[in-house]
């Protein structure tokens, strides 16, 4: 699963999206899983009458720590890991507070980028931002002007007993037997540093831990094997939650999410698969950021280039595709039964990264709408909660049935 990776200074725990001004001088996050992250763009710019703001666009959340350091005065960020290949350092320090940046590899297993500064500052705020349907990530983090004696006593490397321990690898379960319960995995979206949507001080990532931790009660009831990619306020990499599936060997990958809308107004449950023009990216980004023994459950890719990892990965998703379209036609009939009611358009396809296992049948269930009072009463009603959970398992157990007759025509 995930571990928090903790910093600690001055004697102050941080573990979340920003601080207040001058709370402490370390900020930090983590994902348990996850593979390196690319750089994707970078500056470092004025902010305000005279702070600096560094913002980093990453080709995917990673583990990070930011902390200030004196004698000289400095910033430092520590990933888990960023390629800083084709990173131009000059190019991207246009602060005047920021006297030259560099960025390089740190120790095994992580990247480092270090902002001399020119004047003594402290954190300020500090976050990252991770998008839902690409990957991709955006930390900002701005620095505020301080004292000499304020930047010392803000100032330090965080301390961890776990830093100089080696990184935990997650091993994938022994073969299945044949008659072995449906191992699923959960998925409660966001979460730690990506609260998800915010409506009326609740949180997407806290209402769906809360749901997916009834719905696991109610399907392991069923007899079902349940698995969670989270089961606390921590951030998971959206790589991180299909790897974890395919190391558990999976039977199914289920994502609970509950989004809001600015304008309109929209009300139930709606189910997601992977949209077909999608594939092609979801193929070449897995066969990038994954090892090539992890793309495919049971089939050591090493030694393949991308393109045949690529054409393996479209075979998979030809047979795999139309079990994820039955499920999802079957979580949609169970919920409605269930709670009364879905989405007007209930079934929908999207390139979310959660979904491109090729293996794996795969659906994103939009629980609700936090935008919609009447949705977020639900989500906070255990009742109402117990239901929507019902309808979720009683359209796997129809799906289970149909996908047991339809398994002997699929491929091999």
């Amino acid at each position: 699963m995930s571990s928090i990776f903790r910093i600690i200074a001055a004697g102050v725990f941080c573990a979340m999206l920003g601080t207040t001004p001058g709370t402490s001088g370390a900020q930090a996050q983590s994902a348990g899983l996850g593979g390196q992250a690319r750089l994707l763009d970078g500056v470092a710019e004025d902010h305000g009458r005279s702070g600096a703001e560094l913002t980093l666009d990453l080709s995917q959340g990673v583990p990070w720590r930011a902390f200030t350091l004196t004698d000289p005065a400095r910033l430092v960020l520590d990933f888990r890991e960023v390629d800083w290949t084709g990173a131009d350092a000059a190019a991207m320090d246009r602060a005047e507070a920021v006297s030259a940046l560099r960025m390089g590899p740190f120790r095994s297993g992580w990247s480092r980028l270090v902002a001399e500064l020119s004047q003594p500052m402290i954190i300020d705020k500090a976050g990252m931002k991770v998008s839902e349907e690409t990957g991709t990530a955006t930390l900002r983090l701005t620095l505020a002007e301080a004292s000499a004696a304020e930047m010392a006593a803000h100032s330090g490397v965080p301390r961890d007993p776990r830093w100089d321990l080696p990184p935990a690898k997650a091993k994938a379960a022994p073969l299945r037997n044949p008659g072995a319960p449906l191992r699923i995995v959960l998925d409660p979206g966001h979460g730690g540093i990506d609260p998800g949507a915010q409506r009326d001080g609740h949180a997407e990532a806290n209402l769906m831990l809360t749901f997916a931790r009834d719905l696991r009660d109610v399907l392991r009831r069923a007899g079902y094997e349940v698995l969670m990619t989270r089961d606390a306020d921590v951030f998971v990499s959206l790589e991180g939650r299909v790897a974890l599936a395919h190391d558990a060997r999976a039977d199914l990958f289920i994502s609970l999410h509950a989004d809001a809308i600015e304008q309109g107004i929209a009300h139930g449950a709606t189910v997601y698969t992977l949209a077909e023009d999608a594939s092609d990216a979801a193929s070449a980004a897995l066969a990038e950021r994954h090892d090539r023994d992890d793309i495919l459950a049971g089939l050591d890719l090493s030694g393949s280039d991308d393109r045949v990892a690529n054409v393996l990965m479209d075979l998979a998703r030809l047979d795999n595709a139309p079990r994820g379209k039955a499920l999802a036609r079957q979580l949609v009939s169970g919920i409605r039964n269930a709670v009364g009611q879905v989405h007007k358009r209930p079934l929908r396809q999207a390139g979310f990264s959660v979904l491109k296992a090729a293996d794996i049948p795969s659906v994103l269930i939009e629980v609700g709408f936090l935008s919609t009072a009447e949705d977020l009463n639900h989500l906070q009603d255990p009742a109402w909660r117990a239901g929507m959970a019902a309808g979720i398992r009683d359209g796997i157990d129809a799906w289970a049935i149909e996908d047991e007759a339809l398994a002997r025509l699929r491929r091999q």
